[in-house]
Formats: C-alpha cells, structure tokens, sequence
C-alpha cells in the first residue's frame, strides 16, 4: 500500500476522533504482549488509539512510536499528547472497515 496522503490522514483522524485508546503502554515499553495487542487490533479495527501512560517526554513517545510502526507495519496517522494513531489496511477485502477517500 502506498503512503497515506494527507487528506486521507485527515479523514482517518475524524474516525478516530470517538474512539477510546485500546492499548495502553506504561513504565514497561514496548513488551511483547503490547506489540501483539496492537496488532490484533490493527487486524480487527485498522485503526488504533494508543495512550501512552508514563512516557511523557517527547524523545521517548518518538521513539517508542517508531519501534511500534517497524513492529507491526503500521502507518502513523498521527500523535496529539499522549495519544498516538495507527492504520493498516486490512489485507482480506472482506474483514475491511475502512474505505479510504481518493480524491
């Protein structure tokens, strides 16, 4: 899949807007049961809040942030406070959820 444009991120956001954090990380990091939560998410909803609850240095959020995207292979849509927000494109037609705007 290609890298998601702007308005696309845009749009993303706006769903996400209602939607609670399903995976919370804290003082631990990045466990393994964290990366696999979030890809079961990802796979169930394809898109994903996570709230990070201890970090609360900007460096830190960036990095565990960048660790998740290489880990499960998703897009980063955004990251406002403590919240970030993922996407990946579910890869069965069938099970997807969301439909992306082209323009």
């Amino acid at each position: 899949m290609a890298a998601l444009k702007g308005f696309q991120k845009t749009y993303l956001r706006g769903l996400a807007h209602e939607r609670k954090p399903i995976v919370m990380i804290g003082k631990e990091g990045l466990v393994p049961g964290v990366v696999e939560s979030v890809k079961d998410g990802l796979a169930r909803h394809e898109l994903v809040k996570v709230r990070f609850v201890s970090c609360k240095e900007k460096e830190q959020k960036e990095a565990l942030a960048a660790r998740l995207l290489e880990e499960t292979g998703a897009e980063r849509v955004g990251m406002v406070g403590h919240t970030l927000l993922l996407y990946r494109r579910q890869d069965d037609e069938r099970k997807r959820r969301i439909e992306l705007p082209t323009r």
